[in-house]
């Protein structure tokens, strides 16, 4: 590894997903529908019946047989409710329907009641041609029983807990979650709720990152907060190295004295990458101490974000089993002018104003409070400058998260 240039992030992402191949969990486990989502999907989900298992109506209206209607009023010969079996539909009538109620055979059509008529005697009248056909929701017209409803690899959202839903499932089968170890270093760290002493800081990188792994479908390890010390470093990673399957740390990775974990690494460990050209982030490293992977995060809030976002999140979910890892961006219009050109490619926070990206006023990788002002990040390319109203692109906070 080339320790003095910097890593092209395209090159650094598909370096991870190549670890994370590697690393694919393979055991799987049952969990409930009500307590799946989020998770990743072990196996083809199949469909177990039809759907709908009937014809049934689109329309609250009235069934009848097209070949044997000439235009004549009809008698109406029963009334069929959802979740009610109805009997066949005798010759010569036709069938007060209501929505998704199932059709008798020997129907195959249904108007819609707004274009019938109920005489005085009881008959309806029909004030337009018919057509087989309509207003029927045919049997199998949403899946056939034994096709392929999900991917084995497929997160599990509302959507598709629901598809789970409608074949009868009470369980699915998912990967089982990642033990992801989250450590955090800096003698500066202390846990909210302890008094501040001078030079010290609450640790927010812990909390930001525990919830992003939980949504992630991961099982959260607290580690704790390690001081910047070589030896006590290196015991933790050895005791670390057996209990998860991914070491994330915050802090301690760039090049300074004090920069403990990046150093352990580069001399007990198997280096992957370090230095990125990224900004915020340039000092992302990972590699394995001993068997397990380790991405060690810078320690600035927003660095964090960043490169847990573009890269340690697709890691997290290409050893579930997630194929598509690359979150959704756009094109956008930037309402700000760029006119000095970076050596790494940057990432800056903006919201979405009259269609236009617009700045947090302070890009500061130190403050983490225009994170939660912003929708998402703006790319700047490597040499790039931007005037008012040209396009960049846009990654959404809600495609990260």
């Amino acid at each position: 590894m080339n320790r003095s240039a910097l890593m092209p992030v395209e090159e650094a992402i598909a370096r991870l997903l190549e670890m994370a191949e590697a690393q694919r969990l393979q055991d799987s486990e049952p969990v409930l529908l009500s307590e799946a989502r989020q998770r990743v999907l072990a196996n083809d989900l199949l469909a177990t019946m039809d759907l709908p298992p009937w014809p049934n109506s689109a329309m609250d209206g009235y069934a009848l047989n097209v070949n044997d209607w000439h235009g004549e009023p009809l008698t109406v010969s029963q009334q069929i409710f959802a979740g009610r079996a109805p009997e066949a539909l005798r010759p010569g009538t036709c069938v007060r329907i209501f929505t998704g109620a199932p059709v008798p055979s020997g129907a195959n059509c249904v108007e819609m009641q707004e274009n019938t008529q109920v005489l005085d005697d009881g008959r309806v009248s029909f004030k337009q041609p018919l057509a087989m056909g309509d207003n029927i929701r045919p049997q199998g017209q949403e899946n056939r029983a034994g096709q392929v409803l999900l991917l084995a690899g497929k997160r599990l959202g509302p959507f598709e807990l629901a598809v789970a839903a409608a074949q009868g499932c009470t369980h699915v089968h998912v990967v089982r979650r990642p033990r992801v170890a989250l450590l955090s270093t800096g003698d500066e760290l202390v846990d909210p709720g302890t008094p501040l002493k001078p030079g010290s800081i609450y640790n927010s990188n812990r909390t930001l990152l525990s919830h992003w792994l939980s949504a992630l479908g991961c099982e959260v390890i607290d580690a704790g907060i390690l001081p910047d010390d070589a030896r006590q470093t290196r015991l933790k990673l050895e005791q670390l190295q057996h209990a998860a399957d991914l070491i994330l740390t915050t802090g301690g990775v760039s090049a300074g004295d004090a920069d403990c974990l990046g150093q352990v690494l580069r001399e007990c460990g198997k280096p992957l990458l370090w230095k990125l050209s990224i900004k915020p982030g340039k000092p992302l490293t990972v590699g394995h101490f001993g068997t397990v992977p380790v991405i060690g995060l810078p320690g600035n809030p927003t660095s964090t974000l960043v490169t847990f976002g573009l890269l340690a999140r697709p890691y997290v979910l290409r050893i579930q089993g997630v194929e598509d890892v690359t979150p959704l961006s756009f094109p956008i219009s930037v309402g700000f002018a760029w006119p000095k050109p970076g050596s790494r490619r940057e990432y800056l926070r903006a919201r979405l104003e009259a269609g236009r990206a617009v700045l947090y006023p302070n890009q500061s990788s130190g403050v983490l409070l225009g994170a939660s002002w912003a929708d998402g990040l703006v790319e700047i390319p490597e040499g790039c400058t931007l005037e008012v109203g040209d396009t960049a692109r846009f990654i959404p906070f809600s495609e990260l998260f």
